[in-house]
């Protein structure tokens, strides 16, 4: 090799390291040495609702409220519960490391969804006169209909327009503000 390309390849290491170093010195200076994952929220605590305007930010939050009421029946973090009803081996391995049937797991995922209309109802995104009858249906759903309400919030409050048809009309009249601004599929 000679003497200029020794010279090229010592200049790249040393490239290397100097840009390594500050690297490294930006991470620190960026507060990387004292990192703490931001910590979960309680479950059991209640979460305010924004003012949904559309379909899908009332789903979200129907998401979120149930996964929150079931997260909390269950003792675990919302976070921890949905990445369970993700799949069913997930669910199986779920159940199995908090010794958790199907069972209890239904029942928590019922209160579940009777927390989310009940804040829906609260935040102004339901009817009282649609809220009651559909807590009383969450109540009593087979728990693989529980988990795909979950799991598609949007698709079932969309499938209540879908349901209604022609007393579509009616539901302008008893939901507070009325769907204006909602697009259902």
């Amino acid at each position: 090799m000679s003497g200029q390309g020794r010279l090229s390849g010592t200049v790249l290491i040393v490239g290397a390291i100097v840009a390594s170093l500050v690297l490294v010195g930006a991470y620190l200076a960026a507060g990387g040495s004292s990192y703490e994952p931001e910590k979960v929220q309680d479950p059991c605590q209640p979460r305010e609702w924004s003012d949904p305007h559309n379909l899908g930010q009332i789903a979200n939050q129907f998401t979120i409220s149930a996964l929150d009421g079931a997260a909390c029946q269950l003792g675990v973090s919302r976070e921890t519960l949905a990445r369970a009803l993700a799949t069913p081996e997930a669910r199986e391995r779920f159940e199995e490391r908090y010794d958790i049937d199907d069972e209890k797991l239904a029942k928590a995922i019922r209160a579940g969804l009777v927390r989310a209309v009940d804040d829906a109802e609260e935040a102004g995104a339901l009817s009282p006169l649609i809220a009651g009858p559909l807590r009383e249906a969450v109540q009593q759903i087979p728990l693989e209909q529980a988990i795909e309400i979950i799991n598609n919030a949007q698709g079932f409050l969309g499938d209540v327009d879908s349901f209604l048809g022609p007393a579509d009309d009616i539901i302008e009249e008893l939901l507070p503000g009325g769907l204006g601004g909602l697009v259902l599929p």
